[in-house]
């Protein structure tokens, strides 16, 4: 599969298919962002309100005031979060193009981030960051041991790298611990009939690329905070002219620094745009002037895609000023009829734990996700030696759905990963580990039970 990256090994937003390709693939997207709630890959905590306050009795017979409750998460913003990391795997499984156009997972979760980003940085900025810096690690780290001891285990030498090889191969490594660059990895590892095919590794580092622009992003807020207050539309519409200029070859940057521009350059839009969101500059706007505006953006990104289809066709991962213009007018509607729950709604009520779930594990959802895709072929394989299995009717059928039991069993995987190893998250948020925070409560007896133990 190709993606949105042409130049150099850079990672796909959203390598498309179960095995697609994310840096180093010839062509980024998935999380992410801020794949978490909260701060960016913190550990969001869920939504309490002050009890009202207990009135004396000469105040007793004062009017009823309503009790304050305190600022909690916006569950709107926690159900696209949601939304974008199911279209993350459902994209990355079925390599479906059309899913870049429907719902712009990336884009969405940029905004988001950016949204949270400015909201902390009311605080100093030196600590925003290092708190960012430090819910992104951790995480990262488990992720890296894993899938490097299974590298080096498999043969992989990265002083011998062809592609990297020698002493930067090992440098790369530092990419590992601190993403401000793309991983090496080795294109071929193991054997083509062993558990995972060969090109595993390439798909296991495809979501590196979330968090390297997501890393950048950080970094670069307090001054691009700074230039929206000075200068809101000039900031908030340079993303778009600079992904004119690098993402359509008018201007061509080698290797790995292009693709990590572009990618700046594509999602600096929507993060911006949160920004705007958290600053009121959205509702500034009469929502028709808004959503006409972005409704002609989006026109203008669908008639530019049209024009440059990639080798997925209308995959915008593969046509930067497309997934651009695309995913700003996307966020601006979303954004500017965002509602502000305080509850999720009517029926959606019935998928809040999934949704708390969801964003307090974003970041485990989000990098182990292609692994786990790639894990179900060998669960499945066994499927075919079981004696019912063994008529070719039934090896049909089998064939047939294959990819659909794909995605029914890489949730109960995603779900095993984030008891595994979820509770990283946690402790880079310097909060009490927990396996299931689905938002549930523990009953007092419970509560007492697990003290005793």
């Amino acid at each position: 599969m190709t993606h949105g990256h042409t130049t150099g090994t850079g990672m796909n937003p959203e390598p498309a298919g179960p095995y697609s390709t994310g840096y180093g693939t010839p062509h980024p997207g998935a999380p992410y962002a801020d794949p978490t709630a909260g701060a960016p890959y913190a550990v969001p905590r869920q939504r309490t309100t002050e009890p009202a306050p207990t009135l004396a009795p000469e105040a007793a017979a004062s009017p009823a005031v309503p009790a304050a409750k305190k600022p909690g998460r916006d569950r709107y913003l926690d159900l696209l979060r949601s939304i974008a990391l199911v279209r993350v795997v459902v994209y990355h499984l079925f390599g479906w193009a059309w899913l870049t156009v429907l719902f712009p997972s990336m884009g969405v979760m940029f905004a988001l981030a950016g949204s949270l980003m400015a909201r902390s940085l009311k605080r100093p900025a030196l600590g925003v960051i290092r708190g960012r810096v430090r819910r992104l690690l951790p995480p990262m780290w488990a992720f890296a041991v894993v899938v490097l001891t299974m590298m080096f285990v498999n043969g992989w030498n990265p002083a011998e790298d062809p592609d990297r090889g020698g002493t930067w191969g090992l440098i790369e490594l530092f990419n590992y611990l601190v993403p401000i660059g793309a991983p090496p990895y080795p294109w071929h590892v193991g054997s083509p009939s062993g558990l995972l095919e060969d090109t595993w590794a390439v798909q296991a580092a495809g979501p590196l690329w979330y968090l390297r622009a997501y890393l950048w992003f950080v970094l670069a807020s307090p001054l691009l905070l700074w230039l929206f207050r000075k200068a809101p539309w000039p900031t908030l519409l340079a993303p778009l002219g600079l992904t004119a200029v690098v993402g359509t070859g008018l201007v061509k940057i080698p290797g790995e620094t292009g693709n990590a521009v572009t990618d700046f350059a594509v999602y600096g839009g929507c993060w911006i745009l949160g920004f705007a969101h958290h600053e009121g500059l959205l509702k500034q706007i009469p929502r028709y002037v808004s959503v006409s505006c972005a409704s002609l953006i989006m026109a203008f990104g669908l008639w530019w895609a049209s024009n440059h289809l990639g080798p997925d066709g209308w995959d915008l991962n593969d046509i930067p000023l497309a997934q651009a213009t695309w995913s700003f007018g996307f966020v601006v509607i979303l954004l500017q009829y965002s509602p502000s729950w305080q509850e999720l709604p009517g029926r959606l009520a019935r998928w809040d734990k999934l949704v708390t779930l969801s964003n307090n594990r974003a970041v485990t959802i989000y990098l182990w996700h292609n692994l786990l895709i790639m894990a179900t072929v060998p669960i499945i394989d066994l499927a075919y030696k079981l004696p019912f299995m063994q008529s070719e009717r039934a090896v049909g059928a089998l064939d047939g759905a294959y990819t659909i039991w794909m995605f029914a069993l890489v949730w109960p995987l995603i779900g095993l990963m984030v008891v595994a190893v979820g509770w990283v998250e946690d402790l880079a948020a310097k909060r009490r580990p927990r396996l299931w925070p689905n938002g549930t409560k523990r009953t007092p007896s419970r509560a007492r039970a697990a003290h005793r133990s």
